[in-house]
């Protein structure tokens, strides 16, 4: 089994300003300090508009990320064909991992926001088109990323001799994360086309029960299922503390009123450091390598470190 790897996942609603100028600040502030910390890589996500929160386009916002940073990785979690060309999507991931000394990380996947959609003027069809469209996203990225001249022509999308130089840094190119847990999405793109995948978070025993679906579809396409690097989120959030004193304490201030403690502690890595190691044991046991985290206190730095000295340090990430 290869080293642990640990992302930060770092969504629009944890950084709120008032100025523009400050809300990157604080994105950039906790993106330095996960590559001192020593994070495989952070993750912004692709969103264009939610209701009216003020957000920053994740391309533009990751190639200025890559210009302040040297080691850490740089992800989409997840970008969505709908928004882009994926041969125009391919070229500025090209750029992106040129730009940043090859450190990209794409993860891609289907859409799921109708609303945005239809505000920008993007159609919304049935999920099997979505699919459909980024299976032919997928291989029109990968055409173009390896090919000197790439051809193709789809249901969908077409090249006719397109060049896309530079290559990304990246060989043979930057890995692929396709995110989304429907069976369907998982025959069609996941097993052909994933180097990772992302499931968001799911039970143990459903997560247990894709992965054998997942084996069962890579089995059917004539892929080797341990080409994929096995992924999971251990909470929909983090909340890590000392001792159980200051557990108590944080889960008072982030648990919704309405919620009972043992329904929030179901969707959240809530614990010491031992009883979160303890939990991510369960999947390293699975075979696991790659963990998603999603701290509830962004953008305070402060379970960033605990986690990163107390958990990451101590299990080999």
């Amino acid at each position: 089994m290869g080293k642990l790897k640990f992302g930060v996942f770092l969504p629009f609603y944890a950084f709120q300003a008032k100025e523009p100028k400050e809300h990157f600040s604080l994105i950039r502030d906790v993106v330095l300090e996960c590559e001192h910390l020593g994070y495989h890589s952070v993750w912004l996500d692709d969103h264009l508009m939610y209701s009216d929160w003020p957000i920053l386009e994740c391309w533009t916002t990751l190639s200025a990320l890559s210009s302040l940073t040297s080691r850490i990785r740089l992800g989409t979690m997840v970008s969505c064909t709908a928004h882009r060309n994926p041969a125009l999507l391919a070229k500025m991931a090209a750029t992106l991992d040129v730009l940043s000394g090859g450190r990209l990380e794409l993860g891609i996947g289907a859409g799921t926001q109708r609303t945005e959609h239809t505000a920008y003027g993007f159609d919304f069809p049935k999920p099997s088109i979505r699919i459909e469209r980024l299976s032919e996203a997928l291989e029109v990225i990968r055409r173009l990323w390896t090919a000197e001249k790439a051809n193709y022509q789809g249901k969908h999308y077409t090249l006719k001799d397109a060049i896309c130089e530079p290559k990304p840094l990246q060989k043979p190119h930057p890995p692929i994360t396709v995110g989304g847990s429907g069976e369907k999405l998982m025959r069609k793109v996941t097993a052909p086309y994933a180097d990772r995948f992302d499931w968001g978070f799911l039970p143990l025993e459903v997560y247990k029960r894709k992965l054998e679906v997942l084996e069962n579809n890579c089995k059917a396409v004539g892929r080797n299922f341990m080409e994929i690097e096995k992924s999971c989120w251990p909470g929909g959030q983090v909340l890590i503390a000392q001792d159980k004193r200051e557990l108590s304490e944080k889960i008072s201030q982030r648990k919704p009123a309405n919620v009972s403690l043992e329904d929030f502690k179901k969707t959240t890595l809530a614990g010491t450091p031992d009883e979160c190691r303890a939990q991510l044991q369960v999947y390293v046991d699975l075979g696991v390598t790659y963990f998603m985290l999603f701290f509830a206190d962004l953008p305070s730095i402060d379970g960033l470190k605990l986690f990163a000295e107390a958990v990451v340090n101590k299990m080999g990430g």
